[in-house]
């Protein structure tokens, strides 16, 4: 993998699935989220199931269509990502599939450092209201 920031803002994203989390209304209980490695920018969304198609959907409507397509996209070994469809998605799209360590998920550190915060900001809106979504 190489360096952990993107070379121009945009190009490079992290993405990681979160949850399941107590089921919020329309039966959401997992969240998406990318980071751009230059900007910081985090694009997030809640999700009843988790499956490459929704991975692909995510990724088509918040990133490709919002920001143009990147030079990569770095992702964790889940099955989401690491599948024959979301790898050729990638491909067909002209954008590098990069996989952070099985063993060492903070190699992919946008993602985990915008976790961090997203979760600890849902941990309070559960305190609060009794609702994540």
């Amino acid at each position: 993998m190489q360096g952990n920031v993107g070379a121009w803002p945009f190009s490079q994203w992290g993405m990681d699935l979160r949850g399941p989390f107590p089921k919020a209304p329309g039966q959401m209980k997992y969240l998406i989220v990318a980071v751009d490695y230059f900007s910081k920018w985090v694009e997030a969304e809640p999700l009843g199931t988790i499956t490459h198609a929704q991975v692909r959907k995510f990724t088509t409507k918040n990133i490709f269509t919002r920001f143009g397509l990147p030079e990569s996209i770095v992702a964790d070994h889940g099955k989401q990502f690491d599948c024959r469809q979301f790898i050729e998605f990638c491909d067909e799209s002209g954008v590098v599939l990069r996989f952070s360590f099985v063993a060492y998920p903070q190699a992919n550190g946008q993602a985990e450092a915008a976790n961090k915060s997203i979760l600890h900001g849902l941990h309070r809106l559960l305190e609060a209201k009794g609702r994540w979504a």
